[in-house]
């Protein structure tokens, strides 16, 4: 769908909503207003590039830690870094969808990102198992950080697809109520 066709309230959206290969629009009414008058809404916004951020960095400390066997330490320490920003994230986002859609996890609109999700948060609290236990080499860390960063940079372009479907029906809007 491009930008000259935006999304009539109450009309589908392919892939918005999931129920059983079924398409709904991303918010309802209520759901929108709930969501643009949240605080945790803005803390999204902020947080999301700020992990974004933490994850270049510390990709480029991981490679370079892998090509060379230097810098260990940065690299553990910015993986750690990128983690505790995961978890924020994953904790305040849930407190979002809670208030927007009525349940902390697994709201209909954001089902398989929430479960990809999952799959992220389990590959960087496996590499702090490994870290914090002392288990296996760094390489085998390093790699684990490089799989969760993978399923990162996947559940980030579906949250970034998510808002742009988002955009399309807020858009949709305006001209529905002036009609």
């Amino acid at each position: 769908m491009d930008q000259a066709s935006p999304v009539e309230p109450g009309t589908t959206v392919k892939g918005a909503g999931h129920e059983r290969g079924k398409s709904r629009a991303l918010y309802t009414a209520e759901e929108r207003q709930r969501r643009d008058s949240s605080v945790w809404t803005i803390v999204q916004g902020v947080l999301a590039p700020v992990q974004f951020l933490v994850f270049l960095v510390s990709l480029g400390l991981v490679l370079r830690t892998l090509a060379t066997g230097e810098g260990a330490f940065a690299a553990d320490v910015s993986i750690v870094a990128k983690t505790l920003v995961l978890y924020t994230i994953m904790i305040t986002g849930s407190i979002w969808e809670k208030v927007v859609f009525g349940k902390w996890l697994f709201a209909e609109a954001f089902f398989w990102e929430d479960v990809f999700s999952m799959l992220v948060l389990a590959l960087h609290s496996l590499y702090l198992v490994l870290l914090l236990g002392e288990i296996g080499t760094l390489e085998q860390r390093m790699l684990v950080a490089l799989a969760g960063y993978g399923t990162y940079v996947v559940n980030a372009g579906q949250f970034l697809w998510k808002l742009r479907m988002a955009r399309l029906e807020g858009a949709a809007t305006p001209r529905a109520v002036a009609a």
